[in-house]
C-alpha cells in the first residue's frame, strides 16, 4: 500500500497542531504574569478606619507593655487580626476633642496653625460654655472650620486630603462621621472636600441615635435639631445599627470604584462610640451577663460592633482579592470619654494606666490605638514605639498613593510616618517635638481638662495652663500615669520646653486666650 506523499499543507498542519498548544500555553502564562504585575504595581487602595472617641485601652488588642482588665473587657477579635497582619503604633496621638483632630488629619495642619481648636457646629458662632467662662475671654478661633475656599471668615483655607487623592486618580469615599465644618459652610458637606461619594457625613459630630427603628433620629421630636444622620432613608424603620448601615454602604461604594477600575480612598469614619451610648443589641447581652454596669455594658457593645465594621471591610478586601494591595489604617480621633456621667463607674478612670480622657491633655485624652496594614511593607506582628500625631497622615498617605510631589496652599506640618513602617526601630522621633494646643473651653471638667498648650519632646512632655499661666512636666516613659509633676524639681527641663513651645506658637501666630480680670493676654509659656 503506497503512502501518500506529505504536501506543504500537510507539514502546516502538522506544526500548528503540535505547536499551538503550547503558544496558547505561553501566551496565558505571559497574560497571568502581566495580572499579577499590574495588581501589584498599579496604586494601592487605602482604607482609613477612624473610631470617634474611642480610647487607648477601649480594645482587646494590648498598646501597653501588659495586658490590663479592659484589655480582659472589649472584645475586638478583628483589631488583633489587623493587628496580626500589621504594625501596632504605641505611642499614636491625636488632640483631646474631634473637630480639630479631623481639621489636622484634612490638611496635615498643626491645631495651632489652623485655629480649628475646638469642635465645630454653629455658624460664626463660639461654644456657649466659651461665652460664659468665668475667668477667660477666649479668641475668635476658627468655628467655621475648613473651607476649601478661600475667603471664608472664621474657616482655615487649604486643600483637603481626598481631593489630592482625586486628581491622582483615586475613588474617594466618605462614610460615616465628617464634623469639618459649620452648619451653612461649605466644609460641612464632604463631597466639597474632594470625596466622590458621602455617605452620612454632615456638620454634626453625634447621632441623635444609632437605631434605624428611630430613623437615626430624624423624628418629629428632634425636627430642627442638627443631630438626625443623613441619606441612609432606605434604612429608617429598620431593626439595623448605624455602625452596620455605614458599612453596608461602604461597600457599595467600594464596588463603584471597582466597576471603575480605579483604586479607592475609602474613609470609614464611624459615628461610634460617641455618645449617645446605645447598645448594639447583636452583642449588649454577654456584657450584662457579665456583670457589667449597665452604661459599660452598652459602651461595650458599640466597641464590639465597630470592630465588626472592621472585619467586614477586611472580609470584602479579600472576598475581592485585593487585601494584597490595599493599605488599612486605624485610628482613633481623641482619647476615651471618661469625664461625663453618661460612663458608668468612677470618672476619668476609663483609660487607665493613662490619666483622664476626652478633653484632656493627659495621655487619656490625647493618646490612641493605631494599627497599620501594607502588606509587603509592613512586618506582621510588629511593634513600634516611635511617637507620631495626626496631621502625620496626610503626607503619608498621600506617599502611599505614590503622590510624592504636590503644592498646596497651606503649609504642612505633618511628617511622613512611611520609615517608621519599614523600620520600627525606637528612638527614632526622640528629637522632633509634637505640640498641641487648645486656648478653649470643653465643658466638662477634670484632670487635664481646660486651656492650655503643650509639647511632647523625647520622653518629656510640658504642659502649660493658660488660667492659672503655670507648668506640669511629666516624663512620660518613666510615668505613663502622669503622676509624678517634676515642674519644679526639673526647672532646667521646663525652662527648656517652654522655650520650645513659644517659639513654635510665635511662628504659627498661635492664639492664646486673655484674663476677664485684667484684659491682659495669657503670657505665651
Amino acid at each position: 500500500m503506497s503512502q501518500r506523499p506529505q504536501t506543504k499543507s500537510n507539514t502546516v498542519m502538522t506544526y500548528y497542531r503540535f505547536y499551538f498548544p503550547l503558544i496558547l500555553f505561553f501566551i496565558s502564562l505571559s497574560i497571568a504574569s502581566c495580572q499579577k504585575k499590574n495588581k501589584t504595581t498599579s496604586p494601592p487602595n487605602i482604607v482609613l478606619f477612624l473610631v470617634d472617641d474611642m480610647g487607648w485601652q477601649d480594645t482587646s488588642v494590648p498598646f501597653w507593655n501588659k495586658t490590663t482588665a479592659f484589655n480582659k473587657r472589649y472584645h475586638t477579635p478583628n483589631m488583633k487580626r489587623l493587628a496580626a497582619q500589621g504594625m501596632k503604633f504605641t505611642q499614636a496621638y491625636a488632640t483631646p476633642v474631634c473637630s480639630p483632630t479631623r481639621v489636622s488629619l484634612l490638611t496635615g495642619m498643626n491645631t495651632a496653625r489652623h485655629r480649628v481648636t475646638n469642635w465645630t457646629l454653629r455658624k460664626d458662632a463660639l461654644q456657649p460654655m466659651e461665652r460664659d467662662h468665668k475667668t477667660l475671654n477666649f479668641p475668635k478661633w476658627n468655628v467655621n472650620g475648613l473651607s476649601p475656599n478661600a475667603g471664608l471668615n472664621g474657616a482655615v483655607h487649604a486643600d483637603p486630603l481626598p481631593a489630592l487623592l482625586k486628581k491622582a486618580g483615586y475613588f474617594t469615599i466618605h462614610s460615616g462621621k465628617a464634623h469639618f465644618g459649620a452648619i451653612g459652610t461649605p466644609g460641612e458637606n464632604p463631597l466639597n472636600l474632594g470625596f466622590d461619594i458621602n455617605i452620612a457625613g454632615h456638620a454634626a459630630g453625634a447621632p441623635a441615635s444609632y437605631f434605624g427603628e428611630d430613623n437615626f433620629g430624624n423624628t418629629e421630636k428632634n425636627k430642627g435639631k442638627p443631630w438626625g444622620v443623613p441619606g441612609l432613608e432606605k434604612y429608617h424603620g429598620k431593626d439595623l445599627f448605624l455602625t452596620e448601615a455605614l458599612t453596608i454602604e461602604a461597600k457599595a461604594a467600594m464596588d463603584s470604584a471597582l466597576d471603575k477600575e480605579k483604586p479607592f480612598f475609602l474613609y470609614m469614619s464611624h459615628y461610634a462610640v460617641h455618645t449617645p451610648i446605645m447598645g448594639d443589641k447583636r452583642f449588649l447581652q454577654k456584657y450584662l451577663d457579665a456583670g457589667l454596669d449597665p452604661r459599660e455594658a452598652k459602651y461595650a457593645s458599640l466597641i464590639e460592633g465597630m470592630d465588626k465594621s472592621l472585619g467586614d471591610i477586611m472580609d470584602y478586601l479579600k472576598e475581592k482579592n485585593i487585601d494584597d494591595n490595599t493599605i488599612v489604617l486605624f485610628m482613633s480621633d481623641n482619647g476615651g470619654l471618661s469625664a461625663h456621667a453618661a460612663r458608668g463607674g468612677e470618672l476619668h478612670t476609663h483609660n487607665k494606666p493613662l490619666a483622664s480622657g476626652k478633653g484632656s491633655i493627659y495621655e487619656g485624652g490625647i493618646r490612641e490605638p493605631m494599627i497599620v496594614k501594607w502588606p509587603g511593607v509592613v512586618a506582621p506582628a510588629s511593634v513600634n514605639d516611635n511617637y507620631l500625631i495626626i496631621e502625620d497622615f496626610y503626607p503619608t498617605i498621600l506617599e502611599m498613593a505614590g503622590t510624592k510631589t504636590y503644592h498646596t496652599v497651606q503649609y504642612i506640618d505633618g511628617k511622613s510616618f512611611i520609615p517608621l513602617l519599614a523600620n520600627n526601630k525606637s528612638g527614632q522621633t526622640d528629637s522632633r517635638p509634637l505640640f498641641w494646643h487648645y486656648p478653649n473651653e470643653w465643658g466638662p471638667s477634670g484632670p487635664g481638662i481646660g486651656a492650655f498648650s503643650a509639647v511632647r519632646l523625647g520622653a518629656w512632655k510640658l504642659i502649660y495652663y493658660h488660667n492659672s499661666e503655670s507648668y506640669e512636666l511629666f516624663n512620660i516613659v518613666e510615668d505613663i500615669e502622669e503622676k509624678d509633676n517634676r515642674a519644679v524639681t526639673e526647672s532646667d527641663k521646663v525652662k527648656a520646653l517652654a522655650s520650645v513651645l513659644t517659639t513654635y506658637l510665635k511662628d504659627v501666630d498661635a492664639q492664646m486666650p486673655s484674663h476677664k480680670a485684667t484684659g491682659e493676654k495669657v503670657a505665651y509659656p
